[in-house]
């Protein structure tokens, strides 16, 4: 069977479930919900089989009048998750996949689509303290899926809450508490292919107004292909005091100590001849990514009357990071940062209404250093700077509820940055010179939607809303006489969709349209050469997001995600009208599982992608793929259970991910393996 006709059966696959939403309830009635504790989809509705702070979590998202999506521990924890591609695996719209590691490409509509890499137009965070750096820039391999209770996903402009204005919106992973754990002591063992193992100790408690949770994750491994090996340890402290309902302040700690190394991305000759092999600089350079950093926060929930809640926090986060690619990466950072929001709820005219108004400010310095890279050791140095970055957020927003079920939203953000940067000469190295350069940026970025909930829960939703994105100091690329001339991305996104239950279907479905004006774009020029970064002119970036879960019957569920994306130039003086390179236009992954009243499951899944543009110039495309997986498990009793993850059935060779070129070449080292088959199996004990 060709890919494209795989694929086409995995859409049909897809398509043959749609029309069951005008089918009969045939299992239970439409105000009595179905077991769908895992489900990602956010409605209306309450779901009693909900824990009770993913419940809470769930509801606070539900009055978002825009695409959101939560995601508790329960829907991966009979998995191997070992990174955020794992934990979003079926979240709608979210585009993660692995290049190598737990280096994951995270997109939202096409957010930092071309950044050739770490993480860009997308606000990650763990507790509301960001995994960025103060001036956007970040990675996601710091976050352990094991120390996250729940992970709220806002889509595009939705993650106003937080203050944000990218094109990618939040994601927001929350740490469990000695209230919310699930439990007083948690063991867990994971291991399989590739000599991978993981060990997880978690402890919960509960002492009157106090509790506590504490956890630690050691993780190791050699990787499918050479020079993958991994050795990362996690851990995360949460101690909270209670002073009446609504009331609490929280100490939050979290560390990491990850050691990667980088097999590299390989030519198409290169893939098609040995796709486990490594590419050749990166072997003989001892590629690596290196990192410890601990994040730490102190937060409050504090209701201040019958209508008013305070919420806030201070914190402050430490990295050092030994990175050798094409040089050796030394660098040292430090970001601080304070946020604050006001939630009121009440009336205006005898209308229900509701409002917050917040503010989040945050600064960072990097100290950074390159040196020759000699088989993974430092040589000479060959660049010493220092770079600062402030940002102040302002933001707000209120909903009026014009009739019982139909709210009018409006809202804002007022936002500064500011990119400071200083280079030093270094002896002995002609090519080293004294350079300062500052950049200053500021914007308003408005918003409005509709928001309409029927009795059962069902909601539809529409939204307009401005996006802003000021580069970061990578992208500035400073020169001789000061920073490259790149000015700051924006967009216009307008959204609509629907989201609820009716019986034994949960769904969630988006369509979106964004017109974006100097978009940040990245190219590869060599592998020895960082990407450059340049201002596009109009594009365009829209698409569909849809997810469906169906109790087909009592124990059989088929869930469903699917993403449609149109990225693409609109009339540019070089591109014309092409295709946007990376994201594939069709995405889909679905799972059937099948659960036992005696506490075992089994689960097939597959995944399916269409073929994407490798170039700007749309001459090279990576194959389109479907890849199976099978997951089983057993509830032994309340407190054991055991799981198998085989993945990758059929052993496939397939293309996961690409760098971005300006036109593709046979000697374009452009393309990431996708992992081989492979099996896991875990054990877990509660008690």
């Amino acid at each position: 069977m060709s890919r494209t006709r795989a694929l086409a059966r995995a859409l049909r696959l897809g398509a043959c479930a749609w029309p069951a939403l005008a089918c009969p309830t045939p299992a239970w009635s439409a105000d009595e919900a179905p077991p769908t504790v895992d489900s990602v989809i956010v409605t209306g509705a309450r779901n009693p089989e909900d824990p009770p702070v993913v419940q809470a979590a769930r509801k606070r998202l539900s009055e978002t009048p825009g695409a959101v999506s939560v995601i508790s521990q329960e829907s991966y924890a009979g998995r191997f998750a070992v990174a955020l591609d794992d934990v979003l695996r079926d979240a709608p719209g979210v585009y993660a996949q692995k290049k190598w590691g737990g280096d994951i490409r995270i997109s939202i509509r096409g957010s930092g689509i071309g950044n050739a890499n770490h993480n860009r137009g997308l606000l990650i965070a763990q507790d509301g303290v960001p995994l960025n750096e103060a001036d956007g820039y970040g990675d996601s391999q710091i976050a352990d899926p094991l120390n996250t209770r729940f992970t709220e996903v806002y889509r595009g402009g939705n993650a106003l809450r937080f203050g944000g204005a990218l094109l990618g919106g939040a994601i927001n992973m929350v740490t469990p508490t000695g209230r919310t754990a699930g439990y007083d002591t948690l063991l867990r063992v994971d291991g399989g292919s590739f000599g991978l193992h993981r060990e997880h100790v978690a402890v919960a408690r509960q002492a009157g107004d106090w509790d506590v949770y504490a956890a630690a994750t050691n993780q190791r491994g050699q990787g499918w292909r050479p020079q993958s090996q991994q050795n990362i340890q996690f851990g995360s402290l949460n101690v909270g005091r209670s002073f009446g309902e609504d009331r609490e302040v929280r100490l939050i700690i979290n560390g990491s100590n990850i050691n990667q190394e980088i097999p590299g991305a390989l030519t198409r000759a290169q893939f098609d001849a040995n796709p486990r092999q490594p590419a050749p600089g990166n072997y003989a350079n001892d590629q690596g990514r290196n990192q410890r950093g601990v994040r730490t926060s102190l937060r409050t929930t504090w209701r201040l009357g019958d209508s008013t809640v305070f919420e806030g926090a201070v914190y402050g986060v430490w990295k050092d990071l030994d990175h050798p690619i094409f040089q050796v990466i030394d660098q040292e950072s430090r970001n601080y940062g304070a946020f604050g929001r006001l939630d009121w709820q009440g009336e205006l005219g005898g209308r229900r209404a509701d409002a917050y108004l917040g503010a989040w400010l945050r600064t960072g310095d990097l100290d950074s250093n390159f040196y020759v890279n000699v088989k993974g050791a430092r040589g000479a140095p060959t660049s010493r700077t220092r770079q600062n970055a402030d940002a102040t957020d302002v933001f707000g927003e209120g909903r009026l509820f014009v009739s019982d079920r139909l709210a009018l939203v409006a809202g804002a953000t007022w936002g500064t940055a500011d990119r400071d940067y200083q280079q030093y000469a270094i002896p002995g190295q002609p090519a080293t010179f004294n350079l300062k350069a500052s950049k200053a940026y500021a914007w308003l970025a408005p918003r409005i939607g509709l928001l309409w909930e029927d009795e059962g829960g069902v909601q539809l939703f529409a939204n307009l809303t401005k996006s802003v994105e000021p580069p970061n100091h990578g992208s500035l690329s400073p020169t001789g006489t000061g920073f490259a001339p790149v000015k700051a991305q924006a967009a216009w996104t307008a959204e609509i969709g629907t989201r609820g239950r009716r019986g034994p279907l949960t769904w969630d479905l988006t369509a979106y349209r964004a017109e974006l004006d100097r978009e940040l774009l990245q190219f590869t020029v060599a592998p020895n050469i960082p990407a450059s970064t340049f201002n596009a002119g109009d594009t365009v970036h829209q698409g569909v997001e849809a997810a469906l879960d169906w109790e087909v019957a009592k124990g059989l569920r088929l869930r469903q995600t699917y993403t449609f994306s149109d990225f693409r130039f609109r009339g540019d003086s070089q591109y014309g009208d092409n295709r946007l390179p990376i994201a594939p236009k069709h995405f889909y992954r679905a799972e059937l599982r099948w659960r036992h009243p005696s506490g075992w499951f089994v689960a097939p899944s597959l995944e399916a992608s269409s073929a994407v543009w490798v170039d700007y110039r749309n001459t090279t495309k990576a194959p389109a793929y479907t890849v199976f997986n099978l997951g089983a498990g057993y509830a032994v009793n309340d407190r054991v259970s055991v799981f198998l993850d085989i993945r990758n059935l059929a052993g496939k060779d397939y293309i996961s991910n690409v760098q971005a070129q300006i036109a593709a070449t046979v000697a374009s080292a452009a393309y990431w393996p996708g992992d081989g088959r492979s099996v896991f199996g875990g054990l877990t004990w509660s008690f």
